[in-house]
C-alpha cells in the first residue's frame, strides 16, 4: 500500500477532523505559552472566565459543569484563591454552600486574560477575512453542538490535574 501521495490527497494532507485536532493542539499551547505571562494556566483562566459569567455559583455546581470531581475541583479552586483572584462566600440561599467570586485582583486579571485571548484570536485566524472568520466560528460552534460539547467549558477539565507547575514546587 502506497503510503506517501504526492498529490495533496487528504490520506497525506489529513481530513477535517485532524485539522481540527491538529490546530486544536497548536492552538492550546500557543494559548498556553501566552498567558504563562500572566502565570496562569488554560485551566484556571477557563475557571475565571467562567466565574465572570456566572459569578456566586457553589463549588458543587462549577465542578459539575467542568466535568471535575468535587475533591479535584477544591483543591483546584485553592490555588486561585491563595493568589487573591477568587473569593469563597457563604451562600445566601445555603449556608452550608460556598458560593465562588471573581475578587477585584481576579478583576483585574480576567481583563488582561480578555487581551490576550483576543490577541491569540486575530494570531490564529490572520489568513481569513472577517466574514471567514465568523463563519469558520459558526461552524464550529455546530459542530461542538452536534458533538454535545458544554459552550465555553474545554473538556480537558474532566482530567485536570490539580497539581502546581513545576516552577511553583
Amino acid at each position: 500500500m502506497n503510503s506517501s501521495h504526492e498529490d495533496g490527497s487528504p490520506a497525506l494532507r489529513g481530513g477535517a477532523a485532524f485539522l481540527l485536532a491538529q490546530l486544536g493542539a497548536h492552538a492550546a499551547q500557543l494559548f498556553a505559552e501566552r498567558i504563562a505571562a500572566l502565570d496562569l494556566t488554560p485551566a484556571q483562566a477557563g475557571l475565571l472566565r467562567l466565574l465572570a459569567q456566572t459569578p456566586g455559583r457553589s463549588q458543587r455546581e462549577l465542578a459539575d459543569d467542568l466535568g471535575m470531581p468535587p475533591s479535584r475541583f477544591v483543591a483546584f479552586a485553592d490555588a486561585l484563591e491563595e493568589r487573591g483572584l477568587i473569593e469563597r462566600r457563604r451562600n445566601s440561599t445555603d449556608r452550608r454552600l460556598y458560593a465562588l467570586h471573581l475578587s477585584e485582583r481576579g478583576l483585574e486579571m480576567l481583563a488582561r486574560l480578555r487581551e490576550a485571548g483576543a490577541a491569540h484570536e486575530q494570531h490564529l485566524c490572520q489568513a481569513l477575512s472577517p466574514d471567514e472568520h465568523q463563519q469558520l466560528t459558526g461552524l464550529l460552534r455546530r459542530l461542538a453542538e452536534q458533538q454535545g460539547l458544554t459552550p465555553g467549558v474545554h473538556p480537558g477539565y474532566r482530567s485536570l490535574r490539580t497539581d502546581r507547575p513545576a516552577r511553583d514546587r
